[in-house]
């Protein structure tokens, strides 16, 4: 079980050139012509799973793609794999602060993170609200796009969803997240302790998510995110 705590690390990847624009409104679900101040935006596979959620903004001659550190490398080499011939420049680098500062922060902001990226999931599995503010299904295509929106206009039925957990440890909640459904990627992922309780995120099966089965672990307070 790998779970997150501590501090929150950042990279930034920069994008420069005529073509910068071109090509990641080919490789991000966000519609950069329409980012304002900036906004968020998936890498994801082309199979649709979550590489990294990014934080976009616009430059005088590029963008800035703000991103966790511990997954800065892989999101360079997979963008640098679609960059064929294109006036486009990328280039990584640490940055000294993001949009959280630790773990704690982006638990109770109910955010996915590198542990839950790590997951292989697709936007779907964490909620409509974030799929909402990191994807634009108007824009034409990126790289992903095919079973997102695939699963968006078949109502976004997924199978793993994204929770938040509170209760008194987090060996009683992860016991939880692993009561219900096959084996796969369920179980907490980050935590954030207090004095006399833990608020995790973490990954459930929908079969956990029925009111009746949940009531039978009433130490626990379970919170589908989005």
């Amino acid at each position: 079980m790998t779970v997150r705590e501590g501090l929150v690390e950042w990279s930034t990847i920069s994008a420069r050139g005529a073509q910068s624009e071109a090509f990641l409104q080919g490789q991000l679900s966000q519609d950069l012509t329409s980012i304002g101040d900036g906004a968020w935006a998936l890498v994801l596979t082309p199979d649709s799973v979550v590489i990294t959620s990014c934080f976009v903004t616009k430059c005088d001659d590029g963008f800035d793609l703000q991103l966790p550190r511990a997954l800065g490398d892989v999101t360079l080499l997979r963008l640098r794999r679609f960059l064929l011939r294109t006036q486009c420049t990328l280039a990584i680098a640490d940055a000294a602060t993001g949009p959280f500062s630790t773990v704690e922060q982006r638990v109770h902001a109910g955010a996915p993170g590198v542990t839950e990226f790590e997951r292989h999931l697709t936007p779907h599995s964490f909620g409509a609200s974030f799929v909402a503010s990191t994807v634009s299904f108007t824009k034409g295509c990126f790289t992903g796009q095919e079973l997102v929106g695939r699963l968006d206009a078949r109502g976004s039925s997924v199978p793993w969803r994204f929770v938040r957990v509170v209760g008194p440890s987090v060996a009683r909640i992860d016991e939880l997240l692993h009561s219900k459904g096959p084996a796969g990627p369920q179980g907490v992922t980050s935590v954030s302790r207090s004095s006399d309780a833990v608020t995790v995120l973490g990954i459930a099966h929908r079969t956990l998510l029925d009111g009746e089965l949940l009531s039978t672990w009433s130490d626990l307070l379970v919170e589908q995110i989005g």
